[in-house]
């Protein structure tokens, strides 16, 4: 079968790039405008993709879908899309963990689709840029073939769909937690009043770790999108019988900036590391509820049981936390 027209879900600043890889290609590349926003707009434009308007139509003229949105929508969007019926080649390019994507796939197949696993790794691929797509599962070389001599290198890896995202998972696992790790010991640091002495300590025996610690400031405006990549790395961990706890630390502190989303100008470290320490927002109380008097709280405060140390408390929130991710 030719792989001629490819439907691109959604033009974001990544998918917008991959778009106009394409584009390059020869290839007739359309997109659903309908309920996107003006940037998002903007972003196919400038890409070159051709608006069909309903999310229908595009399926109706298109060889290729290629997923490429926040992980916590991946699932949702392929359900879509075998619900009008597709029944051409899918590829899903999220930052998902495996099993999502075998659900993904059972999904598909179910109407008829085949999936195809993608797994992105570098920056949007623009011109002087090349990023690298890894892909499994049965069409992975034909797909590979459609990027051939684009920005985005497409390089098929042994084994069925999830293998792609496996190696995507296991590499932002290390990128993406690290910048985690870094900056969350940056507040720690300035927090205790050491950090002048840690970044001395670091000049002399990890010099490499000053300037890496101070790159979540670049990813500030985007962090909001690595909250869910880092939930589905945590159930891959699980899933392998590792401990996940690393990695949901990691989409807790990622969703502590979420403040900086669409900001203009990247924050300060400072800005960042304060708003690690602050914390994600508190709940306010329920309407109507009344405060719970001195006396009240401190019968209350009696009644819990006490808190445990060691790895079976956390390892008790952390599978609170992956049932919460695999419900969803």
């Amino acid at each position: 079968m030719a792989l001629k027209t490819v439907a691109l879900l959604h033009p974001g600043e990544m998918g917008a790039a991959i778009g106009a890889c394409l584009c390059g290609r020869g290839l007739r590349v359309v997109w659903a405008s309908a309920g996107r926003s003006a940037a998002t707009r903007y972003r196919a434009n400038a890409a070159g993709l051709e608006d069909l308007g309903a999310l229908e139509r595009a399926l109706g003229v298109a060889d290729i879908v290629l997923s490429v949105c926040p992980p916590h929508g991946a699932l949702a969007l392929a359900r879509e899309v075998a619900g009008h019926g597709f029944k051409g080649v899918y590829v899903d390019a999220n930052a998902v963990s495996p099993a999502t994507v075998r659900n993904i796939g059972r999904v598909l197949e179910t109407a008829g689709a085949t999936l195809v696993d993608g797994g992105i790794i570098g920056p949007p691929p623009i011109p002087g840029v090349s990023s690298r797509i890894y892909l499994s599962g049965g069409r992975a070389r034909d797909i590979a073939a459609v990027f051939a001599g684009s920005n985005l290198e497409a390089i098929p890896v042994e084994g069925a769909a999830g293998a792609a995202s496996a190696l995507k998972a296991c590499y932002a696992a290390w990128t993406k937690g690290a910048t985690a790790l870094l900056a969350a010991i940056r507040a720690l640091a300035t927090h205790e009043g050491v950090e002048a002495a840690l970044l001395e300590e670091w000049k002399r025996t990890q010099p490499e770790l000053p300037k890496r610690s101070e790159v979540v400031t670049a990813q500030a405006r985007k962090a909001w999108r690595w909250i869910g990549e880092m939930e589905e790395i945590a159930a891959s961990f699980e899933t392998a019988g590792l401990p996940a706890g690393f990695h949901l630390a990691a989409a807790d502190l990622y969703r502590r900036l979420e403040g900086f989303k669409d900001g203009t100008t990247a924050p300060a470290l400072a800005e960042v590391t304060a708003a690690f320490t602050r914390g994600a927002p508190k709940r306010k109380a329920a309407s109507g509820g009344r405060r719970k008097s001195s006396k009240q709280r401190e019968e209350l405060e009696h009644s819990r049981p006490r808190f445990k140390f060691g790895t079976a408390a956390i390892k008790r929130d952390a599978t609170k936390r992956l049932r919460s991710l695999k419900r969803s």
